[in-house]
């Protein structure tokens, strides 16, 4: 039978046709549209989370099979098996399930070690500031913001009672250095979604990122060590860890950084995170393999969502979707320097629509490989400003997943602290669990300084930063 396959490689002449981006815009109805009525009309929690995301994408993909009558069935499916058999996309996928056995190895307690390391150390009027140091450190660690998020947000609730500050201030702290580490992160899944999808190395997409990220982190610690110093803080909060289970974390960040490949990285880290924990007497060996599968567990919706928008990619790309939009963005973006704006804004646009940075980021990659080489971006950039604003995007986002694991931290720490009737510094725990349960997420924003101080900081990058050499 001959091989009708088509290669998206040799697709540059395909003329824009704006109807093939339609089912990226079914989807983007079905999920914005049903995520918003869910949680704000419906009033369902976590509405947006509710959502499956997976059924939205089959929709999407079924709309786009049956557009393009020139091409019939079995060459769009071979269309779409050519995006999936991308190296790229396999490599996306062996990564995922590594990463997601580390965190789930390791779980909670080992995170929270972090923090209540710092906290026995460190003055009251820098607890907010060891809040987002902490969740900046488990975080890049971990690669997963929301994991972050779910471990230090009830740390930061006892952090805000015992110590005075409010919970909006110390929630946010913690949710802006969880988007830092996840960020920059070697096993963060928006990492590896940017990276391969623009093909560049870990490591030099981190060189580029860091010193982005690294004044708008500076700059948030000095904003919340001003403010903390406005507050009259009492004692902080003080718990039993194990130290030796930060040993694996630090182990991972260390061999990360001086560029060892990331599978060699995550094998290591896996075999340590297993001795240190089953060595500790927090996992023995039946809970050891039910924590591996949790952890592979909790990536097959990510996995599978890049699968999906792979195959979805190829079918606009092949309709002429991707090729209408570059036409747009050509006719006003027109210089190298808005060139990179314009892959700030693709990603934003995507992510806003989502609330998902690493779907974002998957879904604009295609588009942002071609407007790197058109606009002479090197691909560490490319993947630098996908990452970067998918991230400032994605922790502001009311709806986003990061936002709303925090506010039910919040919820359920108000719970039990009215349910258990405790009492902190003399005031009974009801008052701080109506002041909890008060807390939304515009008390919040105002308090995130970094994802603000990051967009500063990369609209200057891209203000000032070099135009690639032909051939480079």
């Amino acid at each position: 039978m001959k091989n009708e396959s088509i290669s998206l490689d040799h697709l540059e002449n395909i003329k824009g046709n704006p109807k093939a981006l339609l089912p990226i815009a079914i989807f983007l109805v079905l999920y914005l549209g049903l995520g918003i009525t869910f949680e704000y009309v419906l009033k369902v929690p976590m509405g947006f989370y509710n959502i499956p995301i997976v059924a939205a994408f089959l929709i999407a993909i079924f709309v786009a099979c049956i557009q393009n009558r020139k091409l019939n069935f079995d060459k769009k499916m071979n269309v779409m098996a050519g995006a999936l058999g991308d190296r790229n996309i396999f490599l996306m996928i062996l990564v995922f399930l590594c990463a997601g056995i580390f965190a789930g190895i390791l779980g909670r307690s080992s995170a929270s070690a972090a923090a209540y390391l710092l906290l026995d150390f460190i003055p009251s009027q820098f607890a907010v500031v060891v809040l987002f140091v902490v969740a900046a450190f488990v975080s890049t660690a971990m690669g997963t913001s929301v994991g972050t998020i779910a471990v230090v947000s009830p740390i930061a609730i006892e952090v805000a009672g015992a110590a005075g500050f409010s919970i909006p201030f110390c929630v946010a702290s913690v949710i802006g250095g969880a988007m830092f580490g996840d960020n920059l992160s070697f096993i963060s899944d928006t990492t590896i979604a940017a990276t391969s999808t623009q093909g560049c190395k870990m490591k030099d997409k981190f060189k580029v990122n860091f010193w982005i990220a690294l004044p708008a982190a500076l700059a948030a610690i000095v904003i919340i060590t001003a403010i903390s110093f406005a507050t009259d803080a009492h004692e902080v909060v003080s718990a039993d860890y194990k130290l030796i289970q930060l040993m694996p974390y630090v182990l991972v960040l260390a061999l990360a950084l001086v560029g060892i490949n990331v599978f060699m990285v995550l094998l290591v880290g896996i075999v340590a995170a297993a001795v240190v924990m089953v060595g500790s007497g927090e996992l023995n060996f039946v809970g050891l393999l039910s924590h591996i599968g949790n952890g592979i567990s909790g990536m097959y919706e990510t996995i599978m969502v890049a699968v999906l928008v792979s195959a979805l990619c190829g079918l606009i790309r092949i309709h002429g979707g991707f090729a209408a939009l570059l036409d747009f963005i050509h006719k006003v973006f027109k210089g190298h320097r808005s060139g990179q704006l314009g892959v700030g804004l693709l990603v934003s646009a995507m992510d806003v629509a989502t609330a998902n940075n690493t779907v974002a980021i998957v879904m604009a990659a295609p588009i942002a490989k071609q407007m790197s080489d058109e606009y002479r971006i090197s691909p560490q950039k490319t993947a630098s400003l996908l990452d970067i604003f998918g991230c400032i995007l994605q922790g502001l986002l009311p709806y986003g997943a990061q936002m709303l694991v925090a506010l039910s931290a919040i919820a359920s720490a108000a719970t039990a602290n009215t349910a258990a009737g405790a009492v902190v510094n003399g005031v009974e725990a009801v008052v701080n669990g109506v002041e909890a349960v008060n807390v939304s997420a515009f008390d919040i924003i105002p308090y995130m300084f970094y994802p603000f101080l990051l967009l500063i900081s990369v609209l200057a990058f891209i203000a000032i930063s070099p135009k690639r050499k032909k051939n480079v």
